[in-house]
């Protein structure tokens, strides 16, 4: 797919001719420079943007056959967000900020699910608290039980750690890949740091719009080889027609220590 916008009396190419497909259950990291494409990709690929041309399809529809309120409906049943700026809504608690979404759609059990996704983030006391009242790892935990509230089958996280500091973001990444692993839920994950890039199973390079490198990682490659590093490829598949368990099940995550 292409994304171009009108500048002026210029066009501005954003992203060139992206391809790539992404299996159930896969952890994908996309990294590059600003002003590469990542957000903007992100954005396509969760339905809140169209492309100039070319096709993203999700979960097997096209979402550009869809309208925007169909676009939307299905990023609410199949899509779990997390934005680098937590976007939690300031007047509410966070258990309200996880609840109201559930509410929305229509869930029975809005409050019990809420209760259970903030206990499994470590913040079972810390519920009533109002955002401004918790720390920036503590909003974005709150940010990540709300986009799992709805059990999505892919997850886009928009540099999650980019506001938070290098143990707190640590955290966060780590608190992602054990949903991942739970829930089976895709993760596609934008990020600057190459460090916490390469614990994802797969690594996408952006460069003035392009993919120029599509690789599995090497944590991921060690780890199913046990440290016999074989030849880079690209990785494709599609995702299947499968639905998802319920994540939960397990004990919640520690959470020891304050997050700063």
């Amino acid at each position: 797919m292409t994304k171009e916008f009108q500048s002026g009396s210029h066009q501005l190419t954003v992203l060139r001719d992206v391809s790539f497909s992404v299996p159930q259950g896969a952890f994908v990291a996309i990294v590059g420079p600003s002003g590469s494409g990542k957000t903007t990709l992100l954005g396509l690929l969760a339905g809140l943007d169209t492309p100039s041309r070319g096709t993203v399809i999700l979960d097997g529809v096209d979402l550009g056959r869809l309208t925007e309120d169909q676009r939307a409906k299905l990023r609410g049943e199949k899509v779990g967000f997390i934005f680098q700026s937590f976007q939690l809504i300031p007047t509410l608690t966070a258990l309200e900020n996880v609840q109201v979404p559930l509410e929305l759609r229509g869930e029975s059990g809005a409050a019990a699910r809420a209760v259970e996704l903030l206990t499994r983030v470590g913040l079972r006391d810390r519920m009533d608290h109002f955002p401004s009242q918790l720390s920036g790892g503590e909003q974005q935990r709150v940010a990540i039980a709300r986009a799992f509230s709805n059990r999505p089958r892919i997850l886009f996280a928009d540099e999650p750690t980019g506001n938070l500091d290098a143990n707190t973001g640590g955290r966060i990444v780590e608190l992602i890949e054990e949903l991942n692993r739970e829930s089976g839920t895709s993760v596609v994950l934008v990020t600057h740091d190459l460090t916490l890039a390469g614990r994802a199973g797969r690594m996408i390079r952006l460069a003035d719009g392009v993919v120029v490198e599509d690789r599995e990682s090497v944590g991921a490659r060690d780890q199913r080889a046990g440290g016999n590093r074989e030849s880079e490829r690209p990785r494709e598949a599609s995702i299947p027609d499968s639905h998802l368990p319920a994540f939960g099940g397990r004990p919640p995550i520690p959470d020891n220590e304050e997050v700063a």
